[in-house]
């Protein structure tokens, strides 16, 4: 499977304050999108993603808005890589075999 690397800015869901992502490109979206399989629940695709030293398994989700994939930031990766809401990270993600 395919590996992406971009940068993106982290962000807060208005919605649900306390849930933060970043945003996929949307050429990495796409690619993922055809690429990935049949999808999981809500659209999602699995990835492994990384940020600075920062490893971890999740799911990226469909944004409605956009039509990007978004990636959840979890508070122990924002905490570790000193991530702040408007901050950039470098991130890569890597799709994972679902199973």
């Amino acid at each position: 499977m395919d590996v992406y690397e971009f940068q993106a800015e982290l962000w807060e869901w208005e919605a649900r304050p306390g849930t933060y992502f970043v945003t996929v490109p949307q050429d990495e979206s796409e690619d993922m999108r055809l690429g990935s399989g049949p999808p999981r629940g809500f659209g999602s695709v699995r990835v492994e993603a990384t940020i600075g030293a920062t490893t971890w398994r999740t799911s990226v989700f469909p944004d409605g808005t956009t039509g990007c994939f978004v990636l959840p930031m979890k508070q122990a990766v924002r905490r570790a890589e000193g991530l702040e809401v408007g901050g950039r990270a470098r991130v890569t993600i890597r799709p994972v075999d679902p199973r």
